[in-house]
């Protein structure tokens, strides 16, 4: 049996029997809900097409030393990762501190305070900004509290900050490293809604939401290394190298056509979770004529990267803050990562930039220069790598159809950080995404027992 798939032909043959819930994608949302529903005892099989899940927060070999696909950085109020990663034993390899934002001419630094204190006496004590500026920011986080930081219509970030008469000092040093930062998209298009509730949930939040959490271990050990045997130790089937190609909706689920090496089969379940990048829903979807709408609004998505470029220096570098900004607005920021390795530091710029199209060995002595004036005379340069995650993310702009957890079709859930939900594209999003399908699988499975 056969089934069209753009123009392709996807194979199903060989059915293996019933797995009640499958999830493809073994990123962060996938695990996060194969790991909530493992817990609740539900049988679970779950599917990477790589040899290596994490999905675009994974471990990438460099030379034997064990780095990231891309630098990231997490925050207090990553309640569902924090949650994640305590029950897997792995929460110690985060390094927590008080949030430092330091770059050129610039400085702040939150206090060990209760909120809101702690943000108000960081914001006037903080060092290159006018006190026209400080009053401006701290007038903008009481208006927005006083309207529990709901804009009457979402817009651009770079506009509205303006219409909130932010100075361009104010926003080039304060407002847009936070935004580009948090939203991977530039100023000028970023929603300024997500942006807001960005702020909600950190500077404006308790006094640890806007702590900054320092991985102190790659990611695949963060998560994956412990998450897989954690998850067959509950009975769980986790499938590497096995690439799902198409779905079929049946009586009692769904096909979902598998290949495996040189190898094609096919599996029924009774629900499914897509927690796979959301560049492949439209083809994974192109079977089921109620997914339509989802599937031409996320083909509709633009794209954002995410510039990461690995140095290892003779020796380590002393930075005054486990990371520094090169610059104001979209410049790249510092991370010094001796935990991998005595001297490896990550340089990392997020969204579209010009910075994309450079030649390697241009991004690696513009970036070396800045790390040297923030910094200061630089160790010899032993190694280094650059990074390219060219769709890193989504361009998280004003009004965007993100589609819901709870698909048109029964069974049917949609894991990622691009779903609905307050949280732009970050592993907060992806977690609590594949959680809310797990809750969501969990009160289905339920109900027919409570009738019963």
């Amino acid at each position: 049996m056969a089934a069209r798939n753009r123009g392709q032909t996807t194979v199903f043959k060989e059915n293996r029997g019933l797995s009640p819930i499958s999830i493809v994608g073994g990123g962060w949302a996938g695990i996060a809900c194969a790991l909530e529903l493992a817990d609740a005892g539900v049988a679970v099989a779950l599917y990477e097409s790589a040899r290596q899940p994490g999905g675009r927060a994974r471990r990438v070999d460099w030379d034997g030393l064990a780095i990231d696909n891309g630098q990231h950085l997490m925050v207090g109020a990553y309640r569902e990762t924090l949650r994640m990663m305590a029950r897997l034993g792995t929460v110690h390899h985060l390094q927590r501190a008080p949030l430092r934002l330091i770059s050129p001419g610039f400085a702040l630094r939150l206090p060990r305070l209760p909120a809101p204190w702690h943000l108000a006496i960081g914001l006037f004590g903080c060092r290159g900004l006018s006190l026209a500026d400080k009053l401006a920011a701290a007038r903008l986080m009481r208006a927005l509290q006083a309207r529990a930081f709901r804009l009457p219509a979402d817009l651009p970030a770079a506009p509205w900050l303006a219409d909130q008469r932010q100075s361009s000092r104010l926003i080039e040093r304060l407002w847009a490293p936070i935004c580009i930062a948090a939203l991977n998209t530039p100023l000028d298009t970023a929603s300024a809604q997500v942006f807001c509730n960005v702020l909600r949930d950190s500077l404006a939040g308790p006094r640890d939401a806007s702590d900054l959490l320092f991985n102190r271990a790659d990611l695949g050990h963060l998560l994956a290394d412990a998450a897989l045997p954690y998850l067959r130790a509950r009975g769980a089937e986790v499938n590497l190298a096995h690439r799902v190609s198409g779905l079929r909706r049946r009586a009692d689920g769904y096909d979902l056509a598998i290949s495996a090496s040189d190898r094609h089969h096919s599996m029924v379940a009774s629900h499914v979770v897509l927690a796979c990048h959301p560049a492949r829903l439209p083809a994974l979807l192109a079977d089921l004529p109620p997914m339509q709408d989802i599937a031409r609004a996320v083909a509709r998505y633009r794209w954002q990267p995410i510039v990461t470029l690995w140095l290892r220096f003779a020796a380590p570098i002393a930075f005054p803050f486990p990371m520094h900004a090169l610059g104001d607005g979209q410049a790249p920021w510092a991370f010094e990562r001796d935990d991998i390795a005595p001297g490896v530091v990550a340089i990392v710029a997020s969204a579209d930039g010009p910075h994309v199209g450079w030649a390697a060995e241009t991004l690696r002595d513009t970036w070396l220069e800045a790390l040297r004036a923030a910094l200061g005379p630089l160790p010899p340069l032993r190694a280094w790598q650059r990074i390219v995650e060219r769709r890193a993310t989504y361009a998280c702009e004003p009004g965007m159809a993100r589609p819901d957890n709870v698909t048109p079709l029964p069974g049917l859930y949609l894991a990622g950080d691009y779903t609905a939900g307050d949280y732009p594209a970050t592993l907060e999003g992806a977690v609590r995404s594949g959680v809310q399908c797990a809750r969501h699988i969990l009160a289905a499975r339920a109900l027919p027992e409570a009738k019963s």
